[in-house]
């Protein structure tokens, strides 16, 4: 779907509504303060379109109360917009494009991609755990520091830069997360919440992995540091795969991303990267070969729009954003 065929099916902000309120509201049309069933749709003359008030506290609220959305001042067209150069980027957009393509302030998109980017946060609850054949791998994501005539710097653990860990299921989905250092302390509890007991870990050689792969079916490794990159169906290459993608949205498109940020950046390319399907083709050659497919924008927002509830995000003093805490009715 390109973006004539999306604002042929997306008209007006009446159809965007409708549109955010069929996956919003799946299940029925609640309260977004307190969550009651029986609610009233005003429709006055001075009411705006999609203002609805709670039959039991009596307070109003839309579509976008209580989500990343929340109080906008945008219309759903440039938010629907929004969304969909973001899913459909291979490595993402800058805030400064997106301002142009969707027609607002840098500082507005740029509040408006961590907004998008906080719904695409899947949550500890909703991740299925990884199975099968899991590939680990760590990554060090920074800058080169300056040039010194006559100094040398280190690189990766030798470097002050933010260490990654990444969780990869063979022709299936990726997390990752922020670690403080590689260590096994420090890695074991991440792997133990991410993948499965009976998976079939493979890595690189690094000593800590070969602790925690006792604990799993079999952990099989490659010498980086021998050049051995593969040895027939043991690699993590597709741990690299994912890695290489963090370090090109890194040096074109966002340039820098910071420690406080980058869950949500992680959380952006991980999105990406799980709503895909595996396709089988055959070469010329006919060798089959699997390709990952991206899944169809539409699904991709509906994906995106099943999280929005219950997650705010507020501008701080100083320019940034902060997360609110998530909704709890029952609280």
């Amino acid at each position: 779907m390109n973006t004539d065929q999306l604002r042929e099916r997306f008209s007006d902000d009446n159809a965007c509504r409708t549109f955010f309120e069929s996956i919003i509201w799946r299940n029925g049309r609640l309260c977004s303060h307190c969550g009651f069933e029986k609610t009233y749709n005003i429709s006055g003359k001075t009411s705006r379109a999609g203002l609805y008030e709670c039959g039991r506290c009596k307070r109003q609220f839309t579509v976008t109360t209580k989500t990343p959305m929340h109080s906008t001042k945008l219309c759903l067209w440039k938010w629907l917009l929004a969304m969909y150069y973001i899913v459909n980027s291979s490595k993402g957009v800058s805030s400064v494009f997106l301002a142009k393509w969707i027609g607002v302030t840098q500082k507005t998109a740029w509040k408006l991609g961590h907004a998008v980017r906080e719904m695409m946060d899947p949550g500890t609850e909703s991740q299925p755990v990884l199975g099968g054949i899991v590939e680990l791998d760590e990554k060090y994501i920074g800058g080169k520091p300056r040039h010194k005539v006559g100094v040398r710097y280190k690189r990766g653990k030798g470097t002050r830069k933010q260490c990654i860990l990444v969780a990869v299921e063979r022709k299936g989905q990726v997390r990752s997360v922020p670690i403080s250092s590689d260590k096994t302390s420090e890695l074991f509890p991440w792997i133990d919440q991410f993948v499965q007991k009976d998976a079939h870990l493979m890595t690189d050689e690094n000593h800590a992995y070969r602790k925690i792969g006792q604990q799993y079916a079999s952990h099989s490794w490659v010498k980086h540091s021998m050049e051995e990159f593969a040895r027939g169906n043991v690699h993590n290459n597709t741990a690299e795969s994912f890695n290489s993608l963090l370090e090109r949205a890194k040096l074109g498109v966002f340039h820098h991303l910071s420690k406080k940020h980058l869950p949500r950046y992680l959380d952006e390319i991980g999105f990406r990267w799980n709503h895909r399907t595996p396709k089988e083709n055959v070469t010329k050659k006919g060798i089959k070969k699997t390709v990952m497919i991206p899944m169809p924008v539409m699904n991709k927002l509906q994906s995106l729009l099943n999280r929005a509830f219950g997650r705010q995000i507020r501008r701080t003093i100083n320019g940034g954003i902060r997360r609110l805490n998530p909704i709890c009715f029952e609280c």
